[in-house]
């Protein structure tokens, strides 16, 4: 099992400010939905005012912990309304919605690469199982130990183990061409 790291924020704002885009990034691929994942980090980074004097050790897997549930409310919310107001075609955020993220690349063909690399990859976590894409984002990406990611997602250490295999197996197949 991996040694939790010493956290290096002198406050919770400055931990805040280091989490925010990821945060951001993680709401956005399961809302699919910019505006919703901008309120739910903000939401997130609000309910951790309430923690600001617990150990900076705590902060990692709260704020995860709290941007998790908020997101699953979202979700929740977005069905329950598109399922009784809207017919199926109505949609706003059908299939086709593109996520537009602003990269900062050398050049504009290595910027479109990345921008299609990096679209390919917010699809395959699309379609990947809520607990498998969980457990990917805060294992791989947020690079939280196991049983942080256990923590934040609320099971056992090896249930984290089976859905990050899982999602690598899933991702693997998917992306044979670009990893």
């Amino acid at each position: 099992m991996d040694a939790p790291a010493t956290p290096t924020w002198a406050s919770l704002d400055a931990f805040l400010a280091e989490v925010g885009t990821r945060a951001f990034r993680f709401a956005e691929a399961g809302l699919r939905n910019r505006d919703d994942a901008l309120d739910a980090v903000q939401d997130a980074m609000m309910r951790m005012l309430a923690y600001q004097d617990r150990p900076a050790a705590e902060w990692t897997p709260l704020f995860w912990s709290i941007l998790r549930r908020r997101i699953i409310d979202l979700q929740r919310r977005s069905r329950f309304r598109l399922r009784w107001l809207l017919p199926a075609a109505d949609d706003p955020r059908g299939e086709d919605a593109r996520i537009d993220w602003a990269d900062s690349g050398p050049g504009p063909a290595e910027t479109q690469e990345r921008g299609e690399t990096y679209a390919r990859l917010v699809e395959a976590l699309r379609a990947l199982p809520a607990r498998q894409r969980e457990a990917f984002t805060l294992r791989v990406l947020e690079e939280l130990d196991v049983a942080t990611t256990a923590r934040v997602m609320g099971c056992s250490e090896g249930s984290v183990k089976t859905h990050l295999s899982r999602a690598r197996q899933a991702l693997n197949s998917q992306l044979e061409d670009v990893l």
